[in-house]
């Protein structure tokens, strides 16, 4: 049901949302981003998606709003900043230890994210009653970045990241999806210019052209959504990284703008997670990866697949006190594990004696 409603509402949902602890909020009309679903289709007929094949089978929901839910009116979109208070690049020469990506090093952001929204939307219909709304995390096949930039949040780099003005590259997205027709925010549009600071930071040359990823070569991808072993091509590349890449997200300018203090603190980094030790990662099993990543989205992807992307890094460190944990996983029951580990150790031979 469309619900007209007053302006000030708008604002008070501004207000609201800041207290509940989201740093960026705009609104935009459900129909604000018409040319976020073409480039959809264009990325996955070129096959840019890789093995993600849930971006195919629901992308006629992912194209617009309209398609996920034909009722919604408005879009509200919000950030919550998870800035880092140290460089994500400062471990890059520590080859013992592993790399994790800044967004998974505190609570799982889905939850915190969500549990916000939820909090926000019930807030919401106290206000208007009539009101229909839906929240979205980035598990849903919501196009979160083309409407935060409609909304004014912030604008898609190079990286094809949101970028913020006041927040850098460090904004988790959400949307609260409504009938309610809001007032709109204006929208942003690129500020890069000439900089390609995230395009030259890319170890694996993941982007064909400003503005354009290829998934199938990002490290985040690799580690994080890609099944069985890591392509050779990649494997020097990606260094100690075991868990996504911060690379890229990095070396924006716009980052000297992020406040560390005004992140929420549910994102501030578990200590075990700033810079784990390869060796004492590589002697979990399942119940013990479980424990250490209990609360923390590095879980979903499972044990083997953090196996093998430890196994990466190692064959990678030149450490030979790896040695042995390495060749400890020639046995894994997981064949990916298996292949991973005869690489590292071979890896490691070229430094020792074996």
């Amino acid at each position: 049901m469309l619900v007209q409603i007053d302006k000030s509402l708008v604002t008070q949902i501004k207000v609201k949302a800041a207290e509940i602890g989201f740093a960026a909020c705009g609104i935009a009309r459900a129909d604000a981003a018409p040319a976020a679903g073409e480039r959809l289709r264009q990325w996955l007929s070129e096959g840019r998606h890789g093995s993600m094949i849930w971006m195919e089978e629901r992308a006629h929901h992912r194209e617009s709003p309209a398609g996920l839910w034909p009722e919604v009116r408005s879009v509200i979109s919000l950030g919550m900043s998870y800035a880092p208070a140290t460089d994500p690049l400062a471990l890059a020469g520590e080859g013992e230890a592993g790399r994790i990506s800044v967004y998974a090093q505190g609570q799982d952001y889905h939850d915190v994210v969500k549990r916000r929204l939820k909090e926000l939307a019930r807030w919401i219909v106290g206000q208007a009653s009539d009101a229909d709304l839906k929240v979205f995390v980035d598990t849903a096949p919501v196009m979160e970045k083309p409407l935060a930039e409609a909304a004014g949040l912030g604008w898609q780099g190079k990286h094809t990241n949101l970028v913020s003005r006041e927040h850098g590259s460090w904004l988790f997205l959400g949307a609260i999806y409504t009938t309610l027709e809001l007032e709109s925010d204006a929208p942003q549009h690129s500020t890069c210019g000439s900089c390609d600071a995230c395009q030259t930071a890319c170890p694996t040359d993941a982007f064909p052209a400003p503005y354009r990823l290829d998934a199938r070569r990002c490290i985040s991808y690799l580690t994080i959504e890609h099944k069985g072993p890591i392509p050779h091509e990649f494997r020097a590349a990606m260094g100690n990284r075991i868990y996504g890449c911060d690379d890229c997200l990095a070396v924006c300018p716009w980052n000297k703008f992020a406040e560390a203090a005004r992140a929420n603190l549910a994102f501030q980094p578990r200590a075990e997670l700033t810079a784990p030790a390869l060796a004492d990662l590589l002697a979990l099993d399942d119940a013990g990866f479980r424990e250490v990543f209990s609360g923390s989205p590095i879980k979903r992807i499972g044990r083997d697949r953090m196996m093998r992307n430890c196994l990466i890094a190692a064959g990678n460190s030149g450490s030979t006190a790896l040695i042995e944990p390495v060749r400890a996983l020639l046995d894994d029951p997981d064949e990916t594990v298996r292949e991973a580990a005869e690489w590292a150790l071979l890896q490691l031979s070229h430094d020792s004696k074996i």
